[in-house]
């Protein structure tokens, strides 16, 4: 069992950045960040693997960054340059059953999910 606890959303002006934390209580191969606007299917925004190799989405890419630090045993995603289309609950997952190498980019990849956080960006 994997527990997963986001923090760090809230309001911000398009343009500007917010960072999320994903607080985990296991370590596993693979990790990710999704998303899902009112009324839109969940999608997915990154996913990262043990060794700190990240895949974005195109809607994302140069604007977040997802980051480790084992330290602390929580996962990052900075956003910058926020746009109003960013709005939406940030979920973040955890996989227990795939290696490195085989980490999805899709919600049944993922077998544990946090309770999400929400994230409103304003024109």
């Amino acid at each position: 069992e994997v527990q997963l606890v986001e923090s760090g959303g809230g309001s911000v002006q398009a343009g500007g950045s917010l960072r999320l934390a994903c607080l985990f209580s296991k370590r596993t191969a693979c990790m990710g960040w999704f998303r899902q606007a009112p009324g839109e299917e969940r999608e997915w925004v990154t996913t990262i693997n043990t060794e700190g190799s990240a895949r974005y989405a195109d809607a994302v890419k140069g604007r977040f960054t997802a980051s480790k630090d084992y330290a602390k045993d929580t996962l990052y995603l900075q956003m910058d340059s926020l746009k109003p289309e960013d709005s939406g609950l940030y979920y973040c997952a955890a996989d227990s059953r795939w290696t490195s190498f085989q980490c999805k980019d899709l919600q049944a990849g993922y077998n544990y999910w946090g309770q999400g956080t929400q994230v409103t960006v304003s024109s």
